[in-house]
């Protein structure tokens, strides 16, 4: 009974208009436990009761809201003062909004890694711990891993990428495809780069024509728009800024074979921490259930 309640979303809302965007936050899991802040994957992705689940919801509480122009946030214009810093600063007006205080536990994967990572160099005597999972540091060469690298595995659908890019950088080339008004030109640049991802750790990886809608095209627009703006980070910022939170207690949580987000990146960080433990899955892809349950066991 209790574990039925406690999958129940408890609280949710939207933080005041700010900046042009309303953020929508919700939570779950125990009001009275430790209280974890959850960044969600993307850029463009949202936030989902399935996230939250990667954690214990009898002991914690857990924080889950939408990024600026994602899911249920609202914006009149979904790019307009959407960036990485911005995304930092709406997590720490939320928590001032619930009226939290008190040092809290991050956690995040993927992109939310990425945030989470961020959010503990900005305000680390906020943060207690960092719970992460596939790990994506954002850094140029994660983008040449995408671009060049991938090429190892997939170069068959990395040359139709290029193909179709016409000679530019295919981020920039697909960023400006996804905000034409033209609807082929969109479903163009979903199918190639927004998915390009997706099929990153299959055996039979194929570009088949998508069906589109309002949130599909936000969701690939806030990604193509921050990944053309090198996701509005410094080069390697995490690694350079690791002697401000290498003493958190962090565990990190990595599939072997993620074709998305290399092992590498999460085993640089784990050896540049002083207090971090990682836990390698024997499994492929981004994310999966041996993950979730691997994760969810430290709690």
């Amino acid at each position: 009974m209790f574990g039925f309640f406690n999958k129940k979303i408890f609280n949710s809302g939207y933080l005041p208009l700010y900046e042009g965007h309303e953020i929508f936050f919700q939570e779950i899991g125990n009001p009275k436990g430790e209280v974890v802040l959850s960044f969600h994957g993307g850029p463009g992705g949202r936030s989902k009761v399935s996230h939250a689940e990667y954690y214990n919801l009898k002991k914690q509480r857990i924080i889950l809201f939408d990024q600026r122009g994602s899911g249920k946030s609202k914006a009149t214009d979904i790019i307009n003062l959407n960036d990485t810093k911005r995304l930092i600063k709406d997590a720490k007006r939320l928590l001032e909004y619930l009226g939290i205080n008190e040092p809290i536990s991050v956690g995040g994967g993927s992109w939310g890694s990425t945030l989470a990572l961020l959010f503990a160099i900005k305000y680390p005597k906020l943060v207690k711990n960092l719970y992460l999972s596939s790990v994506f540091l954002a850094r140029r060469e994660d983008m040449e891993w995408m671009l060049r690298d991938s090429g190892l595995f997939y170069p068959d659908l990395l040359e139709e990428i290029k193909n179709q890019s016409d000679g530019e950088n295919p981020y920039t080339h697909y960023a400006k495809l996804i905000f034409s008004d033209d609807l082929g030109s969109i479903q163009k640049a979903i199918k190639y780069m927004v998915h390009y991802e997706y099929q990153m750790g299959k055996t039979n990886p194929k570009f088949e024509e998508v069906r589109i809608d309002n949130d599909t095209i936000n969701s690939s627009r806030i990604y193509l728009y921050y990944a053309a703006n090198l996701y509005f980070m410094e080069q390697n910022e995490i690694l350079k800024n690791i002697d401000t939170i290498k003493d958190i207690p962090t565990l990190i949580v990595h599939n072997r074979l993620d074709m998305c987000c290399p092992l590498k990146g999460a085993w640089e960080l784990y050896r540049a921490m002083n207090n971090a433990k990682i836990e390698i899955i024997d499994d492929i892809g981004h994310g999966g259930k041996k993950l979730k349950q691997a994760f969810r066991k430290h709690f």
